[in-house]
């Protein structure tokens, strides 16, 4: 991917900010080597080989963070993001970024309601029987406001901030620049895929972003859990809704951590982890879509004991294949069956680098050896799936987004579900739906249907083969076939020499203009308005020519 500067240069102001929170907080190195000193003031610029070392107490995962939480929400949910990515991302940076914390003002009430008139080209009182104008939350991207339908209904009105679609986007353009920056740069990076966790940063807080987009997820998660009672999602109102406030039902149950509440209603909290349990399973080895953020905030307990999930803004999706080689993983694990999870391992993500097979197998016998004779049912699945996306990070294999935020629902459940129960299991409440899909696996209509599926896919390569056999050839009797080479790394030393002969040029036109001036105020002839022009034009040259080299950071 091509580096873009205009970038930092479109957003100047902003592009110092992070350049000296970089520096502020210790990472002056990583601001020398992707070159932005360019982009900070003179003062900071000049004082760049003498950075003030950070307190000694603070570590770098804890650097990371307070500069994160100092760029503001953009880059606080890049972290929380970053969070999700252990198969990237070292094990203390990934602790500490679990730490952040949004904070952010609530914005007028005033503010609200015009963007509410705006979205639906109507006062408030027009839209809604009652609107309250003081917001019962406020979040980075959205605060929620309570109002009441014409019909009585009591609703949650979410809000998007004023102008964060622009500040998000113009972050999301530094970010990427900085992770091709990074590439370019700094090698050793390249294992943790600075790019990739960008974009999907980017295709994540975008989703989290059109409301309509979300309204559509709860409208989907409604259809189906319709005839399953452990789930309540809120109800949508898609005609009261855009791309930039949603309206659904309000729901008031209690918290989780109101356990004494829960208590005293007379609520198991047995059943309830039973119930979260079982509606996780549903999503992830069923239907192939679930909720990406069950953290307890996310989660209202209802009377009747069901559980309610809010906020859908992250949304994971698992394919069918993904989904039986995650089951394939518990049943290789329980068999004891090295062989069958080494395949798994290197079918579940892409290595960046090359997979040392002995070392790998090795890792995968201990793996195993750690749940030998271990009953199905009373395997412990967080700590099973931790040590599992360990083996992915020692031999950096990235694996698909959407598999490792499951992962991360199931450790995060497994710690609510022990937190109400101490006795609770949520593989017990796994191996009926492994059962079930094994089971379903071995269906003969099933079977005859896959059959069918690569039939056609090889019937339809059997038809093309042929076809690029005869290009082929018909290129070579031509004299056509040609063989494209990509060179790597050279874009920037192509940079460099191209900069550094400008450098010379402009140093060499300076020096035959002061000598041209000196000449002709020695010659006495015509002379000296003309060696005057001579001398100035020579100095402005020099002094451009000098703040180019105090620029670029290098003298």
């Amino acid at each position: 991917m091509e580096s873009h500067p205009l970038r930092f240069i479109r957003s100047l102001g902003r592009s110092r900010e992070i350049a000296t929170v970089l520096l502020t907080y210790g990472f002056g190195d990583l601001v020398e080597r992707l070159h932005l000193g360019r982009y900070l003031r003179w003062g900071k610029r000049l004082f760049l080989r003498k950075t003030p070392e950070p307190e000694q107490l603070l570590t770098r995962a804890q650097r990371i963070r307070l500069a994160l939480e100092e760029l503001g929400p953009t880059f606080i949910k890049f972290g929380q993001v970053v969070s999700t990515r252990p198969d990237l991302v070292p094990d203390d940076i990934i602790r500490e970024l679990s730490f952040l914390r949004e904070r952010v003002p609530q914005f007028s009430s005033d503010v609200a309601v015009q963007l509410v008139e705006e979205q639906f080209g109507a006062r408030v009182d027009q839209v809604f029987d009652k609107f309250e104008k003081e917001p019962i939350a406020a979040g980075s991207l959205a605060q929620v406001h309570r109002a009441r339908h014409r019909d009585g209904s009591e609703l949650a009105v979410k809000i998007r901030r004023p102008n964060v679609v622009k500040d998000i986007e113009r972050d999301l353009d530094l970010m990427l620049e900085l992770a091709i920056l990074i590439e370019r740069h700094i090698p050793e990076a390249k294992v943790f895929d600075p790019i990739g966790l960008v974009q999907h940063f980017a295709r994540t807080i975008r989703r989290e972003l059109n409301f309509m987009r979300e309204g559509r997820t709860l409208d989907e998660f409604s259809r189906l859990f319709r005839n399953d009672a452990t789930l309540v999602v809120p109800e949508v109102y898609l005609d009261l809704t855009t791309e930039s406030v949603l309206t659904m039902r309000y729901i008031d149950g209690h918290r989780l951590d109101e356990l004494e509440t829960l208590e005293s209603s007379g609520i198991s909290k047995k059943d309830i982890a039973a119930n979260g349990a079982h509606i996780f399973m549903k999503q992830a080895f069923e239907l192939g879509i679930f909720h990406g953020d069950p953290h307890p905030g996310n989660i209202r307990i209802m009377p009747d004991g069901a559980i309610c999930l809010l906020d859908y803004g992250m949304v994971g999706m698992l394919e069918e294949d993904q989904r039986e080689q995650l089951i394939d993983l518990f049943l290789s694990v329980n068999r004891q069956d090295v062989r069958l999870t080494v395949e798994l391992i290197e079918r579940f993500g892409e290595p960046s680098d090359a997979i040392d097979k002995p070392l790998l197998r090795a890792d995968v016998r201990d793996f195993v050896d750690n749940y030998y004779g271990v009953p199905l049912e009373r395997l412990k699945v967080g700590r099973m799936l931790t040590d599992f996306v360990g083996i992915l990070a020692n031999h950096r294999i990235r694996c698909p987004a959407d598999l490792i935020l499951l992962i991360r629902a199931f450790v995060t459940l497994e710690g609510v579900g022990r937190d109400l129960d101490p006795e609770f299991n949520m593989a017990q409440q796994m191996v009926p739906f492994i059962e079930r899909v094994v089971h379903e696996r071995y269906n003969p209509r099933r079977i005859a249907h896959r059959l069918m599926r690569e039939s056609r896919t090889f019937l339809q390569l059997a038809h093309d083969v042929p076809q690029h056999i005869g290009r082929t050839l018909e290129k070579l009797s031509r004299d056509d076939l040609k063989v494209q080479f990509e060179h790597k790394g050279l874009d920037h030393l192509i940079t460099e020499v191209d900069r550094s002969s400008n450098r010379l040029v402009v140093g060499l036109v300076m020096s035959s203009l002061m000598v041209s001036s000196a000449l002709i105020i020695r010659s006495g002839d015509n002379g000296p308005l003309l060696s005057v022009s001579f001398f100035v034009l020579s100095s402005l040259l020099g002094v451009w020519l000098i703040y180019g080299v105090f620029r670029s950071g290098r003298l």
